[in-house]
């Protein structure tokens, strides 16, 4: 019997059917399964009802369990009776049936025995539980025959510990009593009439182990006994220490950090320092990462812990997402695929359905089911972010792609492009084929930066752009970036679009005829590369001869850059291009500092005018002066408002509110003005936009030359700043001298998601009587200078900038800011804030 839905075993049973939930490694049925086999039924029936084929792909003809099996699906609900008289064509002599979702290693054989012994017609597997109130229970007198039914009583009618287990043996007569025109019950309706026409019925109090496995509790309890011991079940794997069990290709470095009794199934990894505790049941393809710790939880298969998490008393289902620092806690119950962000905590008790994302920070304390935000919809942004084949894997990229062809109009192109790491291609792939599949046709530029990508979104008008790089702040994570024309980054009318339908899944699937189609645009490099010269001053530029060192750190500007500082008439040299194949993923994501090291020694060796380094995305600029300084990414800001300043331009510069307010000092006099944003990449890049706007930039080495494209480049920054450069005399380091030095802090301070708003809202009405900028978060002004606190969008912390005419009143300016909002925090400003639970681990 395996139609069970399993209602109060969600959100386990959510999205498979109740006879597939785990118990230690394996389901429920195939225990049952060997059970049978062992005691010689060797043809199986299996009647499904709830989401059959999770149980028909699985166990398949049973070849592989060592039986037969075949199939009896309800097409509607028919009842326990009902669904065994479908299959009555099948039965023509004495059957057992017995339920998929109860563990138990009773003695079937006696049970078929005692039936024959007493030429009954049905006999009922009986046994005494402590707590009868969901079970049926069964009176019978002193040979076993039944005297009385009573279907899950209240305390007021109990008058017998003795309850009916689901386990029978029947004659196949029986079921001509079983109407197939409604749904019929064994127990409530069969049973009883049989009993009424004075038929043999008899019970049998039955030894060994069963356990219903009808709730959350019981389910845990079953494979906790398991693990004791106290049923005799096959566990798979081999057996270590008296009662730890592991897998196949188990990655633990220390049997001693795991305690049992513990099961961890076919490959896990399980980290350094990581911690199994007793009873831990960790199923196939889980990782703990360094200092994680679980016990007396269940962890289904392909689930990931992150450092420092605990799993304490918790079920989790399948292909979880648990990051580092997370606290899951005792009864808790997460569904497949869900995410716990950083530092977020699951309260005692609390169910959260399958497909949810908590974000990073928040205590949830109440169960999640409708109301929560999706983990499957788009996160971030105009940019998804995500671990490589644990949050962000090819089904996620398929849907992804699949939901962006569809909030496109059929038959229009989107340009992709992509990083050289291997898994940038995996994701890109999986993305093409989800475009493709709606209808969309796609040009593949294959490895090439971004940059190209957008600027075929500038000239050639295609819908959208996607590019997948690795990510900027997370060595093992990839991100996948979305554009629109003109090369800007997603803007929210089509986020929403691409998230509704990513998250309904609602999508247009073209037909044979109507598939998009792939193509790979031969030169786009070259394309990109002329464009670009045209927008220069090239004659003054070479006239200048200037000599430069260039590290690429890895990036696929180094296919072309070349194409441009040859016809500049440039002398570069330059280190760590772009390497094909496997050979790229030796590039660390985040090798700045390697990077600018290289090129200060390259500079000092060749005595170049110049050096300059790239992030490994081509998008951002470093600069090291011909003295082999670094110069600091505040003042290289400064230094391009500055060159722009006095080389006579005319318009505005595009700059974060969260900037130094020495541009407006500089541009005082010129053709310039500052003209502020909100302090988001998307906010800057939509400025540069603005007609008249000449530079967007900001103090993290990323500049955006809105004449030739609406982005971050490093490539056009750097043709960009020779352009500049080369009608000044001076060299590169008496330029940044003569600047002024930025004492602009910025500090970060925990906040929870819940107490954002009120931060907000308090410092709003304490500072309503001073001068006040609210383009984003607050900023606060006096003689001094200026203080300001934004909310982040991601986590759960509040970022606090400060800008005096020293660094000391800069601190001095941050730290009074910083106190108000630990006020509130502390609940001096807001009595609530007092009860307030920490989210933190």
């Amino acid at each position: 019997m395996a139609g069970g839905e399993g209602t109060r075993l969600r959100p386990l049973t959510s999205n498979q059917p109740k006879p597939m939930v785990p118990i230690v490694g394996r389901p429920c049925m195939e225990h049952i399964v060997g059970l049978l086999r062992e005691h010689g039924f060797n043809e199986i029936i299996v009647t499904a009802a709830f989401m059959p084929q999770a149980i028909r792909s699985y166990f398949g003809d049973g070849e592989s369990h060592g039986v037969e099996i075949r199939y009896s699906v309800e097409e509607s609900p028919a009842g326990t009776a009902g669904s065994v008289r479908l299959a009555a064509d099948e039965l023509d002599g004495t059957f057992l049936v017995i339920s998929g979702d109860a563990l138990c290693d009773v003695d079937l054989s006696e049970l078929v025995r005692f039936h024959r012994e007493r030429q009954a017609c049905v006999t009922i597997g009986l046994k005494s539980v402590d707590n009868p109130l969901e079970f049926g229970i069964v009176v019978t007198d002193e040979k076993g025959r039944v005297e009385r039914f009573l279907e899950k009583p209240s305390w007021g009618q109990v008058f017998s510990d003795t309850i009916n287990t689901g386990i029978y043996v029947l004659e196949p007569e029986v079921l001509r009593h079983v109407p197939i025109d409604r749904p019929y019950d064994f127990s409530r309706e069969l049973f009883p009439l049989l009993l009424e026409m004075g038929r043999p019925l008899y019970g049998l109090a039955l030894e060994g182990y069963w356990q219903d496995i009808g709730n959350l509790d019981q389910f845990s309890q079953a494979n906790f006994d398991v693990l004791d011991e106290r049923v005799r079940v096959t566990i798979p794997g081999m057996r270590l220490r008296g009662n730890i069990w592991l897998g196949d290709g188990v990655e633990l470095e220390e049997i001693e950090r795991v305690e049992g009794p513990a099961f961890i199934g076919n490959h896990c990894r399980i980290s350094a320092d990581a911690r199994v505790g007793p009873y831990a049941v960790l199923g196939n393809g889980v990782t703990l990462r360094e200092h994680a710790v679980v016990t007396r939880s269940i962890i289904d298969a392909r689930t990931y812990v992150g450092r420092s998490a605990l799993v304490e008393g918790a079920i989790i289902g399948r292909s979880c997402d648990v990051r580092s620092h997370a606290r899951v806690q005792e009864g808790a119950a997460v569904g497949d695929e869900c995410t716990l962000g950083r530092e977020s905590v699951v309260m005692p008790g609390v169910r959260i359905y399958p497909f949810k994302e908590v974000e990073a920070g928040t205590l949830v304390d109440r169960n999640l089911i409708w109301e929560a935000r999706a983990a499957s919809r788009l996160r971030g942004g105009a940019a998804v972010t995500g671990l490589v084949n644990v949050d962000l894997t090819p089904e996620i990229a398929l849907r992804l792609g699949m939901a962006l062809g569809t909030a496109l109009d059929r038959g229009t192109t989107v340009v992709a492009s992509r990083a050289p790491q291997p898994a940038c291609r995996l994701l890109k792939r999986a993305l093409i084929a989800g475009i493709i599949s709606a209808g969309i046709h796609v040009e593949d530029l294959r490895v090439m930066p971004a940059a190209v990508n957008r600027h075929a979104l500038k000239t050639a008008r295609p819908s959208a752009g996607v590019h997948v790089r690795p990510s900027s702040s997370d060595p093992e994570a990839v991100q996948i970036q979305i554009f629109e024309p003109p090369g800007i980054e997603l803007t929210p009318e089509l986020e929403k679009e691409i998230d509704k339908h990513f998250s309904r899944q609602e999508f247009r699937r073209a037909s044979f005829a109507d598939l998009g189609e792939l193509t790979y645009p031969s030169r786009a490099a070259e394309s990109y590369a002329a464009d670009l010269l045209l927008t220069l001053d090239v004659e003054r530029i070479r006239s200048r001869r200037f000599r430069i060192a260039v590290d690429y750190c890895h990036s696929s500007a180094s296919l072309i850059l070349p194409l441009i500082l040859g016809e500049l008439g440039v002398e570069a040299i330059s280190v760590h291009a772009h390497v094909a194949g496997r050979g790229a993923i030796a590039a660390a994501v985040d090798a700045r500092d390697d990077s600018l090291q290289q090129a200060k020694r390259l500079v000092a060796a060749l005595g170049a005018d110049l050096g300059v380094a790239m992030d490994q995305a081509a998008e951002r600029l470093y600069l090291v002066d011909e003295q082999a300084n670094e110069v600091p990414v505040e003042q290289a800001l400064l230094l391009f408002v500055s060159l722009l300043g006095s080389d006579g331009a005319r318009g505005s510069v595009a700059l974060p509110v969260t900037t130094t307010n020495l541009a407006e000092q500089l541009l005082d006099g010129t053709g310039l003005t500052v003209r502020r944003t909100q302090a988001s990449l998307a906010a800057l890049t939509r400025a540069s936009t603005v007609e008249g706007t000449v530079l967007a930039g900001a103090a993290t080495g990323g500049f955006v030359f809105p004449g030739f494209l609406p982005a971050y480049d490093a490539v056009a920054s750097l043709a960009n700043l020779l352009e500049l450069l080369a009608p000044v005399a001076r060299p590169l380091s008496e330029l940044v001298a003569g600047l002024p030095r930025p004492t602009v802090i910025h500090r970060e301070l925990r906040c929870p998601w819940a107490l954002k708003g009120t931060v907000m809202r308090v410092l709003t009405e304490r500072l309503k009587d001073r001068r006040t900028d609210l383009l984003d978060g607050i900023k606060v002004f006096d003689e001094r200078g200026w203080a300001q606190v934004i909310p982040d969008a991601s986590e759960p912390i509040v970022h606090l900038y400060a800008e005096g005419d020293t660094e000391v009143e800069a601190e001095r300016l941050g730290a009074e800011l910083r106190g108000m909002v630990e006020e509130v925090l502390a609940g001096e400003e807001h009595p609530a804030a007092r009860a307030e639970p920490s989210s933190r681990g």
